[in-house]
């Protein structure tokens, strides 16, 4: 669908970028009722992508918008990872329930990027809002203390138009043009190979629906499931004797040994792409009323699938607080959270896959030895406690996100810090509602695992602020939550104040009132 408007009324929000985050910033907005308008210079959503993991922080966010169950449906559940070298399977580690007790979702799921793509746009057209296709953002104006920022657009006949927002989110990749605009810097670099991705039809033992990653002499070669029967993508090197300046390079140009060792035999390609990878972050995520989300704030190499997910914490992240203090519902400062909250987790994650994805990449004999024989020991020694399982699934699966540092966090009981993901606490039986489930709001509330006080029920219902009581169990014990402590979370499910028992009926609202918290009930 394309929507057109020519109209320079006012809006709310300007979303510049119709990939997976600006189509879940804005399909968040539009929930929370903010007036959105989401524009692309693209003609029409992607029909290739590099894009295919769905990790389980991201199906958690997708439950609280009734995304979550589609996505599982539509993909393929990633059962395994099998490490290989020298032809023969090193390592398998089990990931279909490496994850259990953590989260709804112990798993990652194979989604590729252009599904993706057209389900969010399904939903964002199911609630009312267009995306404006071949329509680019030309320029942007915004002064400190400007209530407004007013954008330049080139519509798809030529003709200019302005749009006049009251903030702007860059959600248009790597290459984007508001970051440009705010000045701000994208430091990094970029990998020496030339990397080539395919989407092909194959035969052979590893085609079975788990992921494979060759850690060999002979080169980098990741296989990635796809849903359908033989279909799987493939992520490798280009030879080095193909990959020359202004080469017109094909699939007669990769480099086949690493296929050849793990015995699969591509009958057919589908679509065929070069890229090189880069590992960036801008040096802002923010300048006055204009912010960068996902590829035009951060990149990095596709180790671990952690790309797009984390433009889809950063839509997240940014939306409710977007939405809270437009409403009047918090102080305007809830804004300078959004880059101190998301530029450090960038960082971070940038550093560690640049690590392993030099380790994995690399020329020389060192590197090799490194590939070959120190990688799959520590993996194997990892994959084989419990304990490495939990952190290497914590840190796949970005359910180990954390926000301490942060301005909006406050207290801690036991091992829970205001600032941390909400731990899930499992259902009393399958099927029954857990303490996930009133996420769905997108609202402030408090949870209590055991019996709030009077006091604290009262200073909750003087705010309005919705208080859910759950039993405390093995369950709640296990997860790290403590009897009858409150927790005041936020509407994207981490604990804005963690509370003790004594006091909490002062502590609730005097945390709400020091950030001008008011819910939307």
């Amino acid at each position: 669908m394309t929507v057109t408007q020519e109209t320079s009324s006012p809006t709310e929000v300007l979303v510049v970028g119709a990939g997976p985050t600006g189509l879940f910033l804005a399909l968040l907005l539009a929930r929370l009722g903010v007036s959105v308008r989401v524009v692309d210079s693209a003609g029409a959503p992607g029909t290739t992508s590099r894009a295919l993991a769905v990790q389980a922080r991201t199906l958690e966010l997708y439950r609280q918008v009734d995304l979550a169950d589609e996505v599982v449906r539509r993909g393929l559940v990633l059962r395994a990872l099998n490490l290989w070298r020298r032809g023969e399977r090193a390592e398998r580690i089990e990931l279909a329930t490496v994850g259990k007790g953590q989260t709804p979702f112990p798993f990652g799921v194979i989604f590729p990027q252009d599904e993706h793509e057209r389900l969010l746009v399904e939903r964002l057209e199911a609630a009312g809002v267009g995306v404006e296709r071949r329509t680019e953002v030309t320029s942007i104006d915004a002064g400190p203390g400007d209530e407004r920022v007013v954008a330049r657009l080139r519509a798809p006949d030529g003709s200019n138009a302005t749009c006049e927002a009251r903030y702007v989110a860059g959600c248009d990749g790597a290459r984007s043009t508001v970051r440009r605009a705010i000045e701000a810097g994208f430091p990094g670099g970029t990998y020496s190979h030339l990397f080539y991705v395919a989407d092909v039809v194959a035969q052979g033992a590893a085609v079975n629906g788990e992921l494979h990653v060759l850690l060999d002499d002979a080169g980098f070669l990741g296989l990635f499931p796809l849903a359908g029967t033989g279909r799987a993508r493939l992520v490798g090197t280009i030879r080095d004797d193909a990959a020359g300046p202004g080469a017109l390079l094909r699939w007669e140009h990769v480099d086949r040994r690493p296929i050849e060792r793990i015995g699969i035999q591509v009958e057919h390609v589908n679509w065929f792409s070069t890229y090189h990878v880069h590992h960036r972050v801008a040096d802002r995520f923010r300048r006055d009323r204009v912010f960068l989300l996902g590829d035009a704030a951060h990149v990095h190499s596709p180790v671990g699938g952690q790309g797009m997910n984390t433009g889809l914490g950063d839509a997240m992240n940014l939306a409710w607080k977007l939405a809270a203090v437009l409403g009047g519902r918090a102080h305007a400062d809830l804004l300078d959270t959004y880059e101190p909250e998301r530029i450090a987790f960038a960082r971070r994650l940038v550093a560690t896959t640049d690590r392993v994805f030099q380790a994995a990449s690399k020329d020389g004999r060192f590197a090799r030895m490194l590939r070959t024989e120190v990688a799959p020991r520590v993996v194997a020694a990892i994959s084989h406690t419990e304990m490495g399982r939990l952190a290497f699934f914590r840190l796949l699966s970005q359910t180990g996100i954390e926000y301490r540092a942060s301005t909006w966090s406050s207290g801690r009981n036991g091992k829970l810090h205001g600032g941390d993901r909400l731990p899930w606490a499992p259902p009393a039986s399958p099927g029954a509602p857990d303490n996930f489930t009133p996420l769905r709001s997108l609202d402030w509330q408090a949870h209590v695992y055991g019996e709030p006080d009077a006091g604290v029920r009262a200073a909750c219902d003087s705010r309005r602020l919705p208080l859910h009581a759950f039993a405390f169990d093995a369950r709640a014990r296990a997860s790290g939550l403590a009897k009858d402590a409150v927790y005041v979370v936020r509407p994207d499910g981490y604990l804005g104040a963690v509370l003790d028992a004594a006091g909490a009926a002062a502590r609730v609202p005097e945390y709400l009132d020091r950030h001008g918290i008011r819910t939307r009930c």
